[in-house]
């Protein structure tokens, strides 16, 4: 993997966390940025190194989700199975569906094949395969919608 694409993937595993503890949280904006940009990004953490990222794109994605919550909520209910909601979902499969809609909205410089990948390797870093191929379909049909 290519220095920026490494560094990259390490932004959105980075940033779905950032907004995970947003969600749960309700930290500052201010705050959680400064806290992984001084603590997170490729910092070690209980032994644990995590990859450089790179911290503009990490900034990016989690400034965009926030500034743009609600239409990527919206984006994501309508193509959720009949009878789902957003609140059902596990609360780190949101974050992680909401950055890569997010992503596939505003980063067109990114390829729609890399970001659904990139965020369905997210999605493997905390569940099973079922719920990664669930993280593709969604963003398949958000990327069919969007670009």
């Amino acid at each position: 993997m290519k220095p920026q694409s490494k560094a990259r993937a390490a932004a959105r595993l980075a940033a779905v966390q950032a907004l995970y503890q947003l969600d749960m949280e309700g930290t500052r904006m201010a705050t959680l940025l400064d806290e992984f940009h001084r603590h997170r990004l490729g910092a070690e953490i209980e032994g644990d190194q995590y990859a450089d990222a790179e911290v503009a794109f990490f900034d990016d994605i989690v400034k965009g989700v926030d500034a743009r919550r609600d239409e990527i909520d919206g984006l994501l209910s309508q193509r959720l199975a009949e009878g789902w909601k957003l609140e059902r979902l596990d609360k780190t499969m949101l974050q992680i569906l909401r950055a890569g809609a997010w992503e596939l909205m505003a980063r067109a410089d990114v390829p729609t094949p890399s970001a659904i990948s990139e965020y369905v390797d997210v999605a493997h870093a905390f569940f099973e395969a079922r719920e990664a191929k669930f993280v593709n379909g969604v963003l398949d049909a958000v990327a069919k919608a969007v670009r």
